[in-house]
C-alpha cells in the first residue's frame, strides 16, 4: 500500500509537465496593410534568429488559404509571409526561427522568431523583421514587428501592428 502511495506521489510530481508538452500545428500570416513602411531605427541584427531552430523540416500544408486569398493588393494588402509548421508547446517558452524569400548575406526579406509557452493559456511572442535590400543584396532598412498575444486553440487571432498585420492560429495535434 505504501508503495502505491509513493508511486502516485511520483506520478503527480512528474506527470503534469510531461502532459503539458503538446504538439501543435502553427500557422502564421504576416501582411502589409495600406500605408508607407515604418522603418526601425536600426536594421535587423545579424543574429536575428538568436539561436532558435528553423521550422525547416517541420513545415505543413497551410489551411488559412481562403482568408489569405482576400489579402490582395486590390483590397489594400500584400502578404509577406504565410507558413504552417508543427511545434511542441510547453510551460517552458519554445522559440522557432521563421523566414521566407531568398537569403542575402544571412538575411531574408521576412525573418524572425516566434516563441510560445503554454500555462493556463498559450502565450505567443513574435519578433520579426521585414527587410529591404539594395541592388547588390545589402540590407538597407528594416521594419520591426514585435508583438505578444494570448491565443486560444483552434481560433484565428488577428494582431495589428502599425501598417503590418498578423494572423496566427494554433491547433493541437
Amino acid at each position: 500500500m505504501r508503495m502505491f502511495r509513493s508511486l502516485a506521489l511520483l506520478l503527480a510530481l512528474f506527470a503534469p509537465p510531461a502532459l503539458a508538452d503538446a504538439l501543435y500545428q502553427v500557422e502564421l500570416v504576416i501582411f502589409r496593410q495600406a500605408g508607407d513602411p515604418v522603418p526601425a531605427s536600426q536594421p535587423a541584427p545579424d543574429d536575428w534568429a538568436g539561436g532558435a531552430p528553423s521550422i525547416a523540416g517541420n513545415e505543413r500544408t497551410t489551411s488559412l488559404d481562403e482568408a489569405v486569398a482576400k489579402l490582395t493588393p486590390d483590397n489594400g494588402y500584400k502578404v509577406l509571409l504565410h507558413k504552417a509548421w508543427m511545434q511542441t508547446i510547453s510551460a517552458v517558452p519554445n522559440s522557432v526561427a521563421v523566414s521566407t524569400g531568398e537569403a542575402h548575406f544571412g538575411h531574408y526579406p521576412v525573418e524572425g522568431t516566434l516563441s510560445m509557452s503554454l500555462n493556463r493559456v498559450t502565450e505567443a511572442n513574435l519578433d520579426f523583421w521585414i527587410n529591404q535590400f539594395d541592388a547588390h543584396g545589402l540590407l538597407t532598412s528594416s521594419e520591426r514587428l514585435k508583438q505578444s498575444a494570448r491565443l486560444k486553440n483552434g481560433e484565428l487571432t488577428y494582431l495589428d501592428h502599425s501598417n503590418l498585420g498578423v494572423l496566427i492560429k494554433i491547433v493541437p495535434m
